[in-house]
């Protein structure tokens, strides 16, 4: 492969990734009943220790949702044999990164929905540490 088909290939597949990952953000900004961004931006008020605390948790449950989703793509993109491979891989990445976020929800003891907008950090970073592992699992599992 020579040096411009390895560009234009690296560009293809950024073009489709960011994308594929903002996508799969929105839905998770979309269906959650909180604003993360509204929350984050609320903690510059380091007046109100509930905003900050709020505002961490949220930081917390965002990033690790990125990060989970993260993974998959890119395991999604080192298996793909194509474009159309990567969507279908990561598109199935993202909705099982939503599911496993909501079905965590359900069973846990507590309401991750309802404490990250109080400001329960301990909550919002053991759901980021579930978004991570959940797409270190789908990663193994796209490798065949």
């Amino acid at each position: 492969m020579s040096q411009v088909d390895a560009m234009l290939n690296f560009s293809i597949y950024l073009g489709i990734t960011i994308p594929l990952l903002f996508f799969g953000l929105l839905i998770f900004l979309f269906t959650t009943p909180y604003r993360e961004y509204q929350l984050i931006r609320e903690g510059a008020d380091t007046t109100d220790p509930a905003k900050v605390n709020a505002a961490k948790a949220a930081a917390h449950d965002l990033g690790g949702k990125v990060l989970g989703l993260s993974i998959v793509i890119a395991s999604a993109i080192f298996n793909s044999v194509n474009v159309v491979d990567l969507v279908i891989w990561g598109g199935l990445g993202i909705i099982f990164q939503v599911a496993v976020f909501y079905l965590f929800n359900w069973l846990a003891p507590f309401s991750v929905i309802s404490e990250i907008p109080k400001g329960n950090v301990s909550v919002s970073i053991f759901a980021s540490r579930l978004s991570v592992a959940t797409g270190l699992l789908m990663a193994a599992l796209i490798t065949y």
